[in-house]
């Protein structure tokens, strides 16, 4: 390359000739500068020094003492690198050391006031659950995207769901309003196709929970999953990271399926749906496959709302500013105490309580029962 540049050829014809960038060919032509090729030292250098010189243990101990005068007895009140470097030249210290020499004295001292942030490590999927959270059992969760209009056709809203630690996905489409109704049908092809898990995850929306005009009431949804010994949870409104998975669904599904096309009508939307959907369960099928074991569906089974199977409700719930959280369309006293936090509150029907216990994100595994209340809820009938 050097002998290429001497006979005439430029930086930049030399760099593509040998393929290297002509910083390259810069550098070798400065190493054999005034030197005729067979004197020059071609060995590569590098860049770290050969030498390295640790600043003098007493300049340290000096550094470090006026560090801890200015900080007890300045006027001023400042002890930082700058303050540190003046009084050392007011002293008449010689050499007098760099900013970043001293920076470096006080960092390997650990005589910095602001300390690292500790980046506490994120709790585990399905902490507020302990048996979900060990990867003992399997949730879905379900959530409904509206909003979508086809063009010249009609307004389409859409079940989605995705199971938490498998992935395992699907998708309704559908040309008006999702409903209660709908959600069951859904969910027990769903089910009946790929097996029970141990607990179903839903918002707050009354198409899910039920109505909120009156207290006590559990709807069709709920009934479904306690008659099928899936255990509803519901999440705490407006609270980030319980939805996590189903959010990134419905964002994926709505980037992936309904803005990638033009769709004709209702039937080919749900084609393409329907393909998405196999496509990634296809591509997540060792992640499914590894995932926790579900029950299989209850062969001769029959959905009766007239009665209120015993089981578990679970709400996830932030108490307000006195302690009280809002469930099953009443005020729950929980903890004067225990005041804008998390609790899970687990209605067992059967007993006739609510317990409730502690959850914290900062120790997912510290969830102590906080305290258990009587309640009943009657055994009533839906009004078909």
């Amino acid at each position: 390359m050097v002998a290429a540049v001497r006979d005439g050829a430029s930086l930049h014809q030399v760099a593509l000739q040998y393929r290297v960038s002509p910083a390259t060919v810069l550098r070798w032509v400065r190493r054999a500068h005034g030197l005729r090729l067979d004197r020059v030292n071609w060995a590569d250098r590098p860049t770290t020094p050969h030498h390295t010189r640790r600043t003098n243990t007493d300049l340290e101990a000096l550094v470090l003492q006026v560090r801890q005068d200015l900080r007890q007895h300045s006027d001023l009140g400042f002890h930082g690198a700058e303050a540190i470097r003046d009084e050392l030249a007011r002293q008449g210290v010689q050499p007098l050391p760099a900013l970043r020499t001293i920076n470096r004295i006080l960092q390997r001292s650990g005589a910095f006031d602001s300390q690292r942030r500790h980046r506490r490590p994120p709790a585990p999927l399905g902490w507020y659950l302990p048996n979900l959270a060990a990867r003992r059992v399997e949730l879905d969760s379900f959530d409904v995207v509206e909003g979508l209009v086809i063009k010249d056709g009609p307004q389409v809203e859409v079940l989605n769901g995705v199971s938490l630690h498998g992935g395992l996905v699907a998708s309704w489409p559908r040309g008006q309003s999702v409903t209660a109704a709908f959600v069951v049908a859904c969910l027990v092809e769903h089910w009946r196709k790929y097996g029970l898990p141990a607990y179903a995850q839903f918002d707050n929306d009354t198409i899910f929970q039920g109505t909120h005009a009156h207290p006590d009431a559990i709807g069709r949804v709920s009934r479904l999953c306690l008659s099928l010994k899936v255990t509803p949870v519901f999440v705490p409104p407006r609270e980030m990271g319980f939805q996590a998975a189903i959010e990134g669904f419905n964002g994926s599904w709505q980037s992936r399926v309904w803005a990638r096309f033009t769709h004709q009508d209702l039937t080919d939307l749900q084609g393409r749906s329907d393909r998405h959907v196999a496509a990634l369960r296809r591509h997540r099928a060792a992640r499914i496959e590894a995932a926790p074991r579900r029950r299989p569906f209850p062969p001769n089974w029959a959905l009766d709302l007239q009665k209120l199977v015993q089981g578990r409700l679970i709400y996830l719930r932030r108490t307000n500013a006195v302690g009280e959280v809002e469930v099953l369309g009443r005020s729950v006293e929980v903890d004067r105490h225990w005041v804008n936090r998390l609790v899970r509150i687990e209605v067992d029907l059967k007993a006739g309580l609510l317990r409730v216990y502690r959850l914290r994100r900062r120790e997912p595994a510290d969830q102590p029962l906080l305290k258990e209340i009587r309640h009943r809820i009657p055994d009533r009938g839906m009004q078909e």
